[in-house]
């Protein structure tokens, strides 16, 4: 079975992967339903609800509410974002790891200018997202948004270093990890091989599933612009492990600020951020530019192997044609 789906065109192995992708959130739905309230002693729902009137009445959340939420959140991640890709190359291709770029360690340069990429971008998509926070959203979905909010403070609530360290591998290493897998990895990759005269527009398109599927609208343009640079580093490098890297210095970066303002180490809350001038976003978005070029320049031609699924596909029809 293994190497199978090569055979197929890009269109067809999306299609395959869409499949696989389904079937795993169908599996991760029937152990919410079924196999979870037996672990738990409850429902989902029932702890969400719980959640709800902790935040309410300002009463402290129940550390086994939270544990398992963290548990939900752990096994979504890997179930529904990470399994997919990994069944998906396993039965694409004869060297997987190969064809997910994961194979190659990256170089110390590589690393570096992956993770200025991000930091450096971060305040033209601090910027993106007070003008978006600026469209007409009704009030319904304005306070669905408050509510998601409101479970993240809950969720990074840190009271020493080992709840720090749970959350920066449940929140951004966990994610970073299974999360570029899925959308740069296979959704990307197939995107390019879809659309190769048109890579950039693959990225974009790619960027847009990302930021769609976190039903989070307003903030869908700053997690599109992420997504894109994220996109970038992938497509720029040829090397998966650049853009989890760049992935989780974001989650992170976060997660480690909420944690020193809940320490008293620094006073301003980072997730009630002030607004960004308009000149502090253009001179991100310049230097963003200029180390995300330096990538490009300082990347082989040769480890940029975007073309080689399709060649793989033309030479694996011309072998069954004989």
């Amino acid at each position: 079975m293994t190497g199978r789906l090569k055979q197929y065109p890009p269109s067809l192995q999306f299609a395959a992967f869409v499949a696989i992708f389904l079937i795993c959130f169908l599996l991760y739905m029937i152990f919410l339903v079924a196999i979870f309230p037996l672990i738990s002693g409850s429902s989902l729902i029932s702890m969400q609800k719980a959640l709800t009137y902790a935040q309410e009445s300002s009463v402290p959340v129940s550390p086994k509410v939270l544990g398992y939420l963290k548990l939900t959140q752990f096994l979504y991640t890997l179930v529904v974002y990470l399994f997919p890709p990994l069944i998906f190359a396993w039965l694409s291709f004869k060297r997987p790891a190969n064809w997910l770029s994961i194979d190659r360690s990256p170089r110390l340069t590589g690393i570096i200018l992956a993770l200025l990429i991000m930091f450096l971008a971060l305040p033209f998509v601090s910027f993106t997202a007070d003008w978006n926070h600026t469209w007409p959203f009704s009030s319904d979905l304005k306070r669905t948004e408050e509510q998601t909010e409101a479970l993240t403070r809950v969720l990074l609530t840190m009271s020493d270093t080992a709840t720090l360290l749970i959350n920066l591998l449940i929140i951004a290493a966990a994610p970073a990890i299974a999360e570029e897998f899925f959308f740069r990895g296979v959704m990307q990759r197939l995107f390019i091989e879809m659309l190769p005269k048109a890579p950039w527009l693959a990225i974009v398109i790619t960027a847009a599933c990302f930021s769609a599927i976190h039903m989070q609208w307003m903030d869908f343009i700053p997690r599109l612009l992420l997504g894109f640079l994220l996109g970038a580093i992938y497509y720029l490098s040829g090397n998966l492990w650049l853009s989890i890297a760049g992935h989780f210095l974001n989650n992170g970066l976060q997660v480690v600020m909420v944690y020193l303002y809940q320490i008293k180490v620094i006073k301003t809350d980072p997730m009630d951020a002030g607004t960004t001038e308009w000149y502090l976003a253009i001179g991100s978005l310049a230097l963003t530019i200029i180390v995300a070029w330096q990538l490009y320049q300082r990347t082989p031609p040769a480890e940029r192997k975007f073309s080689q699924q399709q060649t793989d596909f033309t030479d694996n029809i011309d072998s069954i044609g004989k």
